[in-house]
């Protein structure tokens, strides 16, 4: 029994590694982890291959804070993309989703986080000093804050305005308000009242 018991508290520590993954509970890491030894030599081996060359090689990029498998970046190092416009995200997963939509072609500053009392997070902590270096350095000409529309990301986006004050470089932020498909009715207040007073010309 002992081997039993050896196999059973491997495989709960698996699940509850599993379990801590944002999207995932203890039911979904359940399913998940039985999958996986279900299928060892399709699903397990490669997973864990993949896992281990990331943790191995993946590195946070010390120009713009992506990750990749390279430092700097494959972004930081395509000199197709565009110098002197620099897009500040929350994230790496901001960073991506901005990628995605293919609408932008300069360079990232991505901040690691929003500023937060109640989590310890201070000027200090997003790299400002960095973001200071790039666009006294690197001839950039306009800051676009693409941060999210809540208390935490405002007070960031004020915070990175006052700290390029003085530099000459123009910052602006996403525009804010009716989404595409989106129904007048179903919007909250806040949404709408943004969206009348960034209204533009068409």
């Amino acid at each position: 029994m002992a081997p039993l018991a050896q196999g059973e508290g491997s495989l709960n520590r698996l699940i509850q590694v599993v379990g801590r993954l944002p999207g995932l509970g203890p039911r979904s890491a359940r399913r998940l982890v039985l999958h996986l030894l279900k299928r060892r030599e399709t699903a397990f081996t490669p997973l864990l291959a993949a896992l281990t060359l990331v943790a191995e090689t993946v590195q946070t990029c010390e120009l713009c804070g992506n990750l990749d498998s390279q430092n700097p970046c494959a972004l930081c190092r395509d000199p197709k993309r565009a110098n002197g416009i620099v897009c500040v995200v929350e994230d790496v997963d901001d960073l991506w989703a901005v990628e995605r939509t293919g609408a932008f072609a300069g360079r990232y500053h991505v901040l690691g986080g929003l500023l937060s009392a109640l989590d310890g997070v201070g000027p200090e902590d997003l790299g400002l000093d960095r973001l200071q270096r790039t666009v006294a350095n690197d001839g950039v000409s306009e800051v676009v804050l693409a941060l999210s529309a809540t208390v935490d990301g405002q007070t960031t986006a004020h915070t990175v305005h006052d700290t390029l004050r003085g530099s000459g470089v123009a910052v602006t932020r996403l525009a804010h308000g009716v989404p595409m498909g989106g129904d007048l009715d179903y919007l909250d207040d806040s949404t709408l009242g943004q969206a009348f007073r960034g209204r533009c010309a068409i």
